[in-house]
């Protein structure tokens, strides 16, 4: 088991192959255990770098957080990545990771060589999915009525379905539930996708990430990472989409995305 102390938190990581860095965010409610088949494909093109964030399962300190701000977040990612001296790299972000993706790349553009973003959870791009995110706020306390064990259910029952959630093997569902205090912090915090103050970015500071993208859509997802997807593939600058099958807890190693890290790794520095 490998750790890193990255801005005074204790932090879970694992390393994969080499060649081209890629950095593996992960959702909420989740894990880099979710990546772990993803990572023995992704190391077949490069140096792949999953890690627990800050407050989830293997990173999860003796008390939990009060608080999980987007801040945190994209300050461990750089930490991470600097510690293992691993810029820059292609920041690989799902869900809430893509959020971070973004942010990271707007903060610290030395360390990202490119970007794959997979449904991120910047909802207050599009008047109706910042809606639809509000009120998912709203509804996943009122369900859990604020109990950690409760609230990652909540989440993937509220924003995915119930089928979904039900569709999740045991082990799978202990993973999420254990990460509720982790959720609960970051709907208390500031800036992540279900704060109260979810970070807003306009068209010129999304327009300042001068870094190649590919935008992934899923078939099946909800309205809200499709209305999101739209906004942001017209609004950075360098961008590639696609859409796949399935819903959002899109593959992280998809042929889609390895086929993007390959062009990135054959063009050598030209984006560094």
């Amino acid at each position: 088991m490998s750790r890193l102390s990255v801005n005074g938190v204790d932090l879970y990581y694992e390393e994969h192959g080499d060649g081209i860095p890629l950095l593996g965010l992960h959702g909420t409610p989740s894990s880099a255990a979710m990546w772990a088949d993803a990572a023995t494909e992704l190391a077949l093109h490069g140096r792949c770098i999953i890690y627990d964030r800050r407050g989830f399962q293997r990173s999860a300190p003796p008390a939990p957080f009060s608080t999980l701000d987007l801040i945190d977040h994209v300050d461990d990612a750089a930490g991470v990545l600097a510690a293992l001296h691993a810029g820059p790299a292609v920041v690989i972000g799902r869900s809430t990771g893509g959020l971070i993706a973004i942010e990271l790349a707007r903060r610290f553009p030395d360390k990202v060589k490119a970007l794959v973003l997979l449904e991120p959870a910047l909802f207050t791009l599009d008047p109706l999915a910042d809606a639809w995110a509000r009120n998912l706020r709203l509804r996943v306390l009122e369900q859990s009525a604020g109990q950690p064990g409760q609230i990652a259910e909540a989440v993937i029952r509220q924003a995915l379905g119930d089928a979904a959630w039900e569709s999740f093997p045991g082990d799978i569902k202990q993973i999420f539930a254990a990460t509720g205090p982790a959720v609960l912090a970051e709907i208390k915090g500031h800036g992540m996708d279900l704060s109260e103050d979810a970070l807003e970015l306009d068209e010129d500071q999304l327009a300042g990430i001068r870094r190649p993208a590919l935008i992934v859509t899923a078939q099946d997802s909800i309205e809200a990472c499709r209305l999101v997807n739209a906004r942001l593939s017209g609004a950075l600058p360098f961008t590639q989409t696609v859409l796949v099958t399935g819903s959002h807890l899109i593959n992280p190693a998809h042929p889609a995305v390895l086929d993007f890290v390959d062009r990135i790794a054959a063009s050598g520095d030209a984006w560094a």
